[in-house]
C-alpha cells in the first residue's frame, strides 16, 4: 500500500512537472510554434511520457480540465436536499472567488493564460469542446434526476453558459488594465447576477423591438 502511495505520488509529480515545463514555453513563444518534442526535452522525459500524461497536446496547457469536471459534477451530485444546481453552482463560484483560485477569472496572472489560449485555434477550439463536456455531464445528472431530456439540456446549457461567462467577465476586465483587486471585489456581485438570470429566467430580455 505505502509503495503504491508513493507510486502514485512520483507520477503526479512528473505529470505536474509536464505541465510546468509546457506552460512556461507556451507563455514564452505561443502554443503553435512549441513542440512536445521539445516539452519532453526540457522536462527531462521522452516524448512517449508526455503522451502518456497528456494524450492530446491543448490538454498540456489546459491540465485542469479533468479536475474540474469532476469537481462541477461532485457539487452538482453532492447538493443537500432541497438545494437546486443553480444554488449549489452559484456558491462553488463564490468559493473559487474568495479563495483566489485560477478558475475564478480574477486573477492578476491571468493575461498570460488568456494570450496563449486566444492566440492558438486548436486550444480554443478544445476549450469550447471542454464546455460541452460540462454541459453534457449536466445533462446526463439531470435526466438521471428527472426524465426530462429537453429542461435537463437547457437548464445544463444555461449553467455552463454561466460559469463560463462569469469566468471570461472578470479575465477580460483584467486583459483590459483594469485593477485584479477591484475586479474581484465586484465579481461577487456579477455572479450573483448571472446565477439570477438562470433561476428567473431571461424574462423579456431584450425588450421587443430594440
Amino acid at each position: 500500500m505505502a509503495d503504491h502511495g508513493l507510486r502514485e505520488r512520483k507520477k503526479q509529480a512528473t505529470r505536474q512537472l509536464i505541465s510546468n515545463v509546457a506552460t512556461g514555453l507556451f507563455i514564452q513563444r505561443g502554443f503553435d510554434q512549441v513542440t512536445v518534442a521539445e516539452i519532453a526535452e526540457a522536462a527531462g522525459v521522452s516524448k512517449m511520457t508526455v503522451f502518456n500524461y497528456f494524450p492530446r497536446k491543448e490538454d498540456l496547457f489546459l491540465d485542469r480540465h479533468a479536475d474540474r469536471l469532476a469537481e462541477l459534477t461532485s457539487v452538482v451530485t453532492a447538493r443537500p436536499a432541497g438545494v437546486s444546481p443553480c444554488a449549489a453552482l452559484r456558491e462553488h463560484q463564490h468559493s473559487l472567488l474568495a479563495s483566489g483560485h485560477p478558475l475564478s477569472g480574477a486573477i492578476a496572472g491571468g493575461p498570460g493564460f488568456w494570450w496563449v489560449l486566444t492566440s492558438s485555434p486548436a486550444l480554443m477550439a478544445r476549450w469550447y469542446e471542454q464546455e460541452r463536456e460540462i454541459a453534457e455531464a449536466f445533462t446526463e445528472i439531470f435526466v438521471g434526476e428527472t426524465g426530462d431530456a429537453f429542461r435537463s439540456r437547457m437548464v445544463a446549457g444555461l449553467l455552463t453558459t454561466a460559469i463560463a461567462t462569469i469566468f471570461s467577465h472578470a479575465m477580460g476586465r483584467i486583459i483590459g488594465g483594469e485593477d485584479a483587486e477591484l475586479v474581484r471585489r465586484e465579481q461577487v456581485a456579477f455572479i450573483d447576477e448571472a446565477f439570477d438570470l438562470v433561476e428567473n429566467g431571461v424574462g423579456d430580455f431584450p425588450a421587443a423591438g430594440r
